[in-house]
């Protein structure tokens, strides 16, 4: 799993020291702007086209983001059911974002039903709701305008064959057909990241080892929710790769 693109080369030269080492990855994934990441390790794209593909959508969703105020927050301690019929009730544009892990989903939307489903879920029994220090109201409705700015880009960038399969962020079901990747980068930009069920896809597949490449430890917090059985590592250097 990797958090951000600025990985893109670390992720790439994880990969190729674990593969000199007789290890490979059955599996990529990488959240939000993170999948990425795990398109360029996967060898979806190259290099160059990710960090390309990176600043354009950042830039197109600022740009959305401008154009229409929007925010996010976290509701902690719901179920991800009780929260979609949660903004589901709310008066406005709300709706799921990410569903993390059991009990951690983030919502999103316009700032006045962001705000009121916030009261609700107080309401409803949410331990906590708290709203997140953000530019916009990313991976809702109101990216529109930066959907229609990344499938122009994209047009123009080739994607090839997963070499490993990558596990997106809209489906939660792997795959390594660089159509249908290219098409769910686009959706992924108003759709939920639904980490939750990556990963218990592919826990279901046999997943029994999990390493998180990147500064930080966010993923394998949000694994260790999902399920503690698991073996989580992280390496967030390349000096961390190399010692794995």
């Amino acid at each position: 799993a990797i958090t951000q693109p600025a990985v893109f080369t670390h992720s790439v030269a994880a990969l190729k020291i674990l593969k000199d080492r007789g290890l490979y990855a059955d599996f990529v994934a990488g959240h939000s702007v993170g999948e990425l990441a795990a398109l360029v390790a996967a060898g979806v794209m190259s290099l160059e086209d990710g960090f390309q593909l990176v600043r354009a959508r950042s830039q197109a969703m600022q740009s959305a983001a401008e154009g229409q105020a929007g925010t996010m927050a976290a509701i902690l301690g719901m179920d991800d059911e009780a929260v979609v019929e949660l903004c589901d009730a709310v008066q406005g544009l709300v709706s799921p974002a990410n569903f993390n892990c059991p009990g951690q989903v983030v919502i999103s939307g316009e700032i006045e039903a962001v705000q009121k489903a916030m009261v609700q879920a107080k309401n409803r029994g949410a331990k906590r709701a708290i709203e997140l220090s953000v530019g916009g109201a990313f991976h809702s409705a109101l990216m529109q305008p930066a959907v229609e700015i990344l499938a122009k880009i994209l047009e123009t960038i080739e994607f090839s064959e997963a070499q490993i399969s990558v596990v997106p962020n809209v489906t939660a079901k792997p795959t390594r057909d660089p159509v249908q990747l290219k098409q769910l980068l686009v959706q992924q930009v108003i759709s939920p990241v639904h980490w939750t069920a990556s990963m218990q896809h592919l826990i279901a597949k046999g997943l029994d080892r999990a390493l998180e490449i990147g500064p930080g430890n966010t993923l394998q917090g949000l694994m260790r929710r999902i399920d503690r059985k698991l073996a989580i590592s992280g390496a967030g250097t390349l000096e961390a790769i190399e010692s794995l």
